[in-house]
């Protein structure tokens, strides 16, 4: 017997469950920072809390996953962290492409040789690595794991895309209010600018690999890795520019619906 396909409908609540976490979590820790810091620690992104204000995203993907499909749908769900088939060139732009962004962006800001390595020891610099792994691309559960495919659904890709890159930066912004936080010493609008690019771009990645749920994890672990210097705001420009060469390399498929994926349970598993 097939299992049901979730459907677009069910992005409501996925969103409401997303950010009704997030943001509850987040208003606690401004709300009672005193009570928080003292059975948790010091607000950091390694706080508790926090953390699970970062993993809200997938949290909700597992809820609903495992509410449509129960064991089997959420071991079928779960099999697209699988998937790694896609063409050289996306593992190019991951692993030497967005290095190059962000160290042409400290370039161009002038610090590329002026500011000190932020890691004194390699285990140091591997901890960190290892800490940011487990952080925001647990996001990508739910990002790319359930909002795309539901967003592709009704959207071609770029439209999608952009939607979701539109959600993705807004959610982040109590973030941005929250001292202690990782966003906290950031400009809000750059960031938020830079995110809608980023989701552009990694939607053709997400297409091309058949709805993998591991590549866009690298991708978001990439973006966020402590080793590249500070290039901001000139890493949103760099990025701006790569998603329009990205959507003009992918133009056919980033406009028509044709060959994206929409299914959050892959169908042809569920028997």
């Amino acid at each position: 017997m097939k299992g049901k396909i979730m459907k677009f409908r069910l992005l409501l609540p996925y969103l409401a469950i997303t950010f009704g976490l997030a943001w509850g979590l987040i208003a606690l820790l401004m709300l009672f920072p005193q009570q928080i810091a003292a059975v948790f620690g010091e607000l950091s992104a390694k706080n508790p809390l926090f953390i699970l204000a970062v993993y809200a995203p997938a949290i909700a993907a597992f809820i609903l996953v495992f509410s449509h499909g129960r064991l089997q749908g959420l071991r079928h769900y779960l099999s697209r962290l699988f998937l790694w088939r896609v063409h050289w060139g996306w593992y190019a732009y991951i692993f030497i492409g967005i290095p190059f962004l962000f160290y042409a962006g400290a370039a161009i800001k002038g610090n590329l040789f002026t500011d000190p390595f932020p890691f004194s020891t390699w285990q140091e610099m591997l901890w960190a690595l290892a800490f940011m792994l487990f952080l925001g691309p647990i996001e990508e559960f739910g990002w790319r794991g359930v909002g795309l495919p539901l967003l592709q659904q009704y959207f071609a890709p770029i439209w999608a895309g952009i939607i979701l890159g539109l959600i993705w930066g807004i959610w982040h912004l109590p973030a941005f209010y929250l001292s202690g936080s990782l966003q906290s010493t950031w400009s809000f609008f750059p960031f938020f600018i830079g995110t809608i690019a980023l989701s552009i771009i990694v939607t053709p990645l997400f297409n091309a690999s058949g709805g993998s749920i591991l590549l866009p994890m690298l991708y978001h672990w990439q973006v966020i890795n402590p080793v590249f210097p500070d290039a901001a705001p000139y890493d949103t420009i760099m990025f701006v520019a790569a998603a329009i060469i990205v959507v003009i390399i992918n133009r056919k498929k980033m406009f028509s619906r044709d060959g994206a994926v929409t299914e959050v349970i892959p169908r042809d598993t569920m028997t």
